[in-house]
């Protein structure tokens, strides 16, 4: 509010005292109600030389040359005027004083312009000042309300008429203030040109829910029905604050997700989202979405909209949780383990939520947490035993996941107590069953002959590893009468061990106690071998008889299950009738066992003479039954 101070009048004074010189003051422009009166200040000087008995004047409207002619508004000499201003205008000054001021009265729209006042002192002294006065007729109060309303500063809005009508004078009053303040009637106030008003102040503190409120102000003539009311709209200017915005939110991996974001300020606001300082959108907006299509656990975290204007910021944060199955799980420890050493495990996973993580072996649960993403198995002083595979599962609502891992446990050989040799007719097999990690290696040694036998010599030794147990066959013919004393000597680098082999008896053969496979290579085998002896001794058509030399160095293996050449045909008959009765009387005895045979179950061997075949089915029928 600028506050305004009355014009001094000396000044006038000092001017008209030099005299000498044509000079008027007025207004420049000038305000008044319609229906009102206006009085427009008016002084005038001329050279003192002239000094007129009469001095008279003339007022024109819109012009100052009396050779346009111009409509007249007031005249001294004749009182003859324009009939826009019959019965309107009249002459408030003292010309002989040198006060020209003029009263217009019932105002309307059509006397809005300028107005010029002329001097006539008589004969050719008469001067047309240029010097004129702007009239505008007003419906409506002024209310000056400042450049910047800021929330939180105090305010002074003032409302402001004309009141240079000496016949009526305005009374203001607020409208729609009620909540803002008390209204301070300033008074009547003189302006820099002569004119007046009237001004009403209002103080407030602004705040921003009064942005755009309607403040109104009236002014009233008494004892008239003239009221004229103006309004304006507050502007109030105030930082922003974020009003609207998503809650935590929860989204399934590869869905959509829209984040909302709205902020009430005035000037609008710069909207941002951003995550972890990277700006992802951004606009002057009252609001902001952000759309994420197809969510990755990826974009789990924490967002946040900032807005901001010229007067303050405010920001807020929402999470976004993305719930998504178990990962594959990872396996982070000793996979290999001498046995004593304690033996640590750790599997870990990512999920949302965090799962149920199991480790198990063998169908057998031995560490399981709930809610964590960490997994921690210890194994002290591990044993063969926990030596195998194991698994870890990590399951939640939306999946489960698993990972397979091996332990292995290194250890020292062991031989177990199956391990022994039999007898059957003229063969002797020794069967040695080694538990070891890593594999071992393994020898038979014959103390009697000063033999050692190793896996190597494919020939008469069969291994076969399965899991931690190596089992060695050995193969010895022509040892029904004497049979040799045998010790399996296995070691790795780990240690070595040495056993020698009982026997069990002379109808008790070795493969039938490691099963169908193990019997079926051994026999496989022994097969072969006589196949090829009797495929030699064709060749060369020589006879020869079962044999054993014990010479000084004696050989440690052969074979003497050869067929005689030249044997009668009714002797084969014989064997094979014989074979085939033996075969047929233990089918008859144990009807429970499956003593039907095929060569598969002889590893697909060579076909032989049909006595030769005929007769190891009865044998291996015969081990079957015992």
């Amino acid at each position: 509010m600028i506050f305004l101070t009355a014009l001094p009048m000396f000044w006038i004074m000092i001017a008209a005292s030099r005299g000498g010189h044509w000079g008027a003051w007025m207004p420049s422009s000038i305000s008044a109600f319609e229906g009102t009166c206006v009085a427009i200040p008016c002084r005038f000087d001329f050279p003192d030389e002239l000094r007129p008995a009469v001095v008279h004047g003339v007022w024109y409207f819109n012009s100052p040359y009396p050779k346009n002619y111009p409509p007249v508004v007031f005249k001294s000499r004749t009182q003859v005027v324009h009939e826009s201003f019959q019965g309107r205008s009249r002459l408030l000054g003292d010309l002989g004083l040198r006060n020209c001021t003029l009263l217009l009265s019932s105002l309307s729209p059509e006397l809005r312009g300028k107005y010029y006042f002329r001097g006539d002192l008589g004969g050719y002294n008469q001067y047309t000042f240029s010097e004129h006065s702007v009239l505008d007729i007003i419906n409506t109060p002024n209310i000056v309300v400042p450049l910047e309303v800021v929330a939180g500063t105090e305010v002074e809005v003032s409302c402001m008429v004309p009141d240079n009508c000496p016949e009526l004078r305005p009374e203001l009053s607020w409208l729609g203030h009620d909540g803002l303040g008390e209204p301070t009637v300033l008074g009547r106030l003189r302006e820099d040109e002569g004119t007046w008003v009237q001004v009403l102040l209002l103080h407030f503190m602004p705040t921003r829910e009064a942005n755009g409120h309607r403040l109104g102000c009236q002014a009233a003539f008494p004892n008239t029905s003239l009221q004229f009311e103006g309004y304006a709209s507050l502007d109030i200017k105030y930082p922003p604050v974020i009003v609207e915005m998503n809650s935590s939110v929860e989204a399934i991996e590869g869905s959509h997700v829209s984040l909302l974001c709205g902020a009430d300020s005035n000037p609008l606001p710069l909207l941002t989202w951003m995550r972890d300082g990277t700006v992802l959108r951004e606009a002057v907006a009252e609001s902001l979405l952000l759309e994420l299509d197809e969510v990755t656990p990826g974009e789990d975290g924490i967002y946040a909209c900032l807005a901001e204007n010229s007067y303050g910021q405010d920001n807020r944060t929402v999470g976004l949780s993305v719930m998504y199955a178990p990962w594959k799980p990872t396996v982070n420890g000793t996979v290999v383990a001498v046995e004593g050493e304690t033996v640590s495990i750790l599997c870990s996973t990512q999920s949302n939520p965090d799962p149920i993580l199991t480790i198990f072996k063998e169908k057998q649960i031995l560490a399981t947490v709930i809610y964590e993403s960490e997994l921690q198995l210890e194994l002290p002083a591990v044993t063969p035993e926990d030596d195998g595979e194991y698994w870890c599962v990590a399951e939640n609502q939306y999946g489960q996941r698993a990972t397979a891992f091996n332990l292995s446990v290194e250890f020292a050989p062991v031989i177990l107590l199956e391990s022994h040799c039999a007898a059957a007719r003229d063969t002797v097999q020794c069967l040695c069953v080694v538990k070891s990690n890593p594999e071992p290696s393994v020898a038979f040694e014959l103390p009697s002959r000063n033999v050692t036998v190793n896996e190597t010599e494919r020939e008469f030794v069969y291994s076969e590893r399965s899991g931690l147990l190596l089992t060695s066959i050995l193969t010895l013919r022509g040892q029904a009468q004497v049979p040799p004393r045998v010790i399996c000597t296995t070691r790795n680098l780990y240690g070595t061990k040495s056993l020698e082999l009982p026997f069990q008896g002379a109808h008790r053969l070795m493969w039938a106690k490691i099963g169908p496979v193990g019997a079926v290579v051994a026999f496989a085998i022994l097969i072969a071998i006589v196949c090829y002896i009797t495929q030699t001794r064709r060749k060369k058509n020589v006879t020869e008889s079962p044999s054993f030399s014990a010479g000084d160095n004696p050989p440690v293996l052969f074979s003497s299950d050869f067929r005689i050449s030249g044997a009668p045909e009714k002797y084969e008959s014989e064997r094979r009738l014989g074979s085939e009765r033996r075969l047929l009387g233990l089918r008859g005895e144990h009807p429970e066992l499956d003593l039907s045979f095929s060569h598969s179950d002889l590893g697909k061997r060579p076909t032989k003479d049909s006595y030769t075949l005929t007769e190891e089915l009865a044998e291996y029928a015969e081990i079957r039954v015992k």
